[in-house]
């Protein structure tokens, strides 16, 4: 069932983001941006952990996660074991989450308006899957920009 292979491919890919996170030799490059790179590879992991957490989380699993997307770049310098300790609550959360929605809610209009075309609760779910691997890419290649300078 689609919702099982989903399921595994966040559980993977939250770790993924995870290894990335822990990856950075310099904890301090984690925030760091310059006129040409507006996000941190940690305000793009705190973006993504608010949006699975709101969207998969709250709105599909009734967690009572409340968002709040500014502070999601606006945040700096939180220390990695806080992020890791938050990411390993996530990755426990969403794909349980995503394991409990039956075939007629996948089928059905995702019960929140996100964008102006509506859609439904499988094709945004890819979405987010999808958003969660254009940013994962970005922190990576963020950590190995800031990795080579010496």
């Amino acid at each position: 069932m689609l919702t099982d292979q989903l399921a595994n491919l966040f559980e993977r890919d939250i770790a993924k983001l995870k290894t990335e996170i822990t990856a950075y030799r310099e904890e301090s490059n984690l925030w760091v941006t310059d006129a040409d790179i507006a996000n941190s590879g940690g305000n793009l992991c705190l973006h993504l952990m608010g949006n699975l957490q709101h969207y998969i989380g709250h709105i599909l699993g009734g967690s009572g996660y409340e968002r709040n997307r500014p502070e999601e770049f606006s945040r700096k310098n939180i220390p990695v074991a806080t992020i890791c300790t938050e990411l390993d609550h996530i990755r426990q959360l969403i794909p349980a989450t995503i394991r409990s929605v039956s075939t007629d809610q996948l089928n059905a209009q995702y019960p929140e308006k996100v964008f102006p075309e509506s859609m439904t609760t499988e094709f945004f779910l890819l979405h987010l899957y999808a958003h969660l691997n254009y940013h994962l890419g970005q922190i990576n290649y963020h950590r190995r920009l800031l990795d080579t300078k010496k």
